[in-house]
């Protein structure tokens, strides 16, 4: 099933999207000392006197978290953007974001400028929220059912591949040194002209295509490059039996989607696992890495060197969850990584909090630190954005989307915001607060989250149709409130469903 256009879409859109949002996590951290320095050296030219310690410090905080004010625009505005220039139109109209903010923020230095990085990082965050909307609704649309959870996981893969190349490149032999940070921000732009070059000689998403533009000569083509073979009948009807139950609907609007009860489940389990996602403790290792680290005994000057180890371990799990996710499915991964994170958890609030009175224990903190990350990205590192495409019907993905990303941007930027007053108060404990998050996370999706291996998505509304306390053909109905046809065109048309591989009439 894994045709040489499929490997190449994904890559190449994870390449210029994800993977630019999980190198911009990290590429701040190696520079921070010298961009502080440019800040002080700025205020100082322009007023003639230093700026004070908590002003510098509002203006790295800032300059850190509006990535999530930036990332929250781009999750709102993304529905209408999709909807008007389809899925891989709008990942190759996201680069002039991140051509942008590469030019803004490589060359805040040279104009003496520290407002071009902090207005640079707000329109990363922008292309940021686009893609992790657009790449997921892409991804889910032109795979087969069968490996449509691997492919889901090249977004997650491409976010810690970006997160470890932002910690090479901040290495002091390559680009971390005073005079060479710039050009950690203006290696942004290289993922994104390979993106722009590649990606339109690939086709749009068949199903936008068919469902959206009622181009079936199109979406006929879309098919065959994707799958790699000549006979779509069998995906071309699978893809008209949604259409025909959508047929004269529109794009549902969020307030739609929230009020329609026949995906209200679908909607709060979106909710639930992508807040997990932000709030479930990752942001809080990255912050005590280095602290763990210089207490193991590791000298300072290694520490960067040791840090790649996280990275590594993270690329490497995501790969993990991406090769078996098709054979164990999300719901085990999902559950049982957020399980893991409550006991590495737990151990790493002990080992910390004894960690004066043993020797060994600094090096438990390592590895509590590694299983952690390793526990994150085998399931809720990526399964979420795989939900998300999988959970809904075509009308409904982007206003799905556009919620999964508010969820996500506020998610993240809280944990900016609180967790140092957190950390404050309850030092070494503040752990145990996220592996309660997990552990709430963990049990809400062991009761409702069904699994969606191998499953059409209208198997999966099938799934969730008893919990929503609606009847399949009430579900099919209520999808679009104030969009349903006159009874006397209801009566007259019929569409077949399969209920236990028996097919059966059910009135539209």
């Amino acid at each position: 099933n894994w045709s040489g256009s499929l490997i190449v879409a994904s890559l190449t859109g994870a390449f210029g999207s994800s993977f630019l949002y999980g190198y911009n996590l990290s590429v701040v951290n190696a520079p921070a000392v010298y961009i502080k320095k440019f800040y002080n050296e700025t205020w100082e030219r322009r007023y003639g006197f230093s700026v004070d310690e908590s002003t510098l410090t509002l203006l790295w905080s800032i300059t850190v978290s509006i990535f999530a004010i930036g990332g929250l625009v781009g999750a709102i505005i993304v529905t209408p953007i999709v909807k008007f220039f389809g899925r891989k139109c709008t990942l190759l109209l996201n680069n002039v974001f991140a051509v942008t903010a590469a030019l803004l923020m490589s060359f805040s230095l040279l104009a003496g400028s520290f407002e071009m990085l902090i207005l640079g990082r707000i329109i990363m965050g922008v292309d940021a929220g686009i893609s992790l909307s657009a790449l997921p609704m892409y991804l889910s649309e032109i795979s087969p059912k069968e490996i449509r959870g691997s492919l889901g996981q090249v977004t997650a893969i491409f976010i810690c591949i970006g997160v470890f190349t932002g910690q090479v490149l901040g290495l002091p032999e390559i680009f971390g040194q005073e005079s060479r940070w710039p050009y950690l921000f203006g290696a942004i732009i290289v993922p994104s002209l390979i993106q722009v070059v590649i990606l339109p000689f690939l086709p749009e998403s068949p199903r936008y295509l068919l469902l959206e533009k009622h181009n079936t000569s199109k979406a006929e083509k879309a098919f065959q490059t994707f799958l790699g073979k000549d006979d779509v009948s069998h995906e071309i009807e699978e893809v008209l039996a949604e259409s025909r139950v959508q047929r004269n609907t529109k794009l549902v609007s969020i307030l739609q989607l929230l009020r329609t009860r026949a995906v209200r489940w679908q909607v709060i389990t979106v909710v639930v696992t992508m807040g997990c996602y932000q709030l479930c403790g990752l942001n809080a290792i990255w912050y005590y890495t280095n602290n763990i680290f210089s207490e193991a005994g590791i000298h300072h000057e290694t520490i960067p060197y040791v840090t790649l180890s996280t990275g590594a371990v993270e690329t490497l799990a995501a790969v993990f969850s991406g090769l078996v996710i098709e054979r164990l499915g999300r719901r085990p991964l999902l559950i049982g990584g957020f399980g893991l994170m409550v006991v590495f958890f737990g151990v790493l609030t002990v080992s910390l909090t004894l960690q004066k009175t043993v020797h060994w224990l600094p090096y438990l903190s390592i590895f509590c630190i590694l299983a952690i990350i390793a526990s994150f990205c085998i399931g809720p590192g990526g399964i979420p954005f795989v939900l998300t495409g999988e959970f809904f019907q075509q009308s409904q993905r982007p206003a799905a989307f556009m919620i999964a990303g508010t969820v996500n941007w506020l998610s993240n930027f809280a944990v900016g915001l609180l967790f140092p007053f957190i950390q404050s108060g309850l030092q070494t404990y503040c752990f145990l607060v996220f592996a309660a998050i997990c552990f709430a996370g963990a049990t809400y999706l062991f009761f409702v989250l069904p699994e969606t291996k191998n499953k059409t998505f209208h198997e999966i509304n099938q799934a969730f149709a008893k919990r929503n306390k609606v009847s399949l053909e009430m579900q099919e109905m209520n999808h679009y409130p104030g969009e349903r046809k006159s009874s006397a065109e209801q009566e007259s048309n019929f569409t077949s469903s399969v209920d236990n591989g028996e097919t059966k009439k059910g009135i539209v």
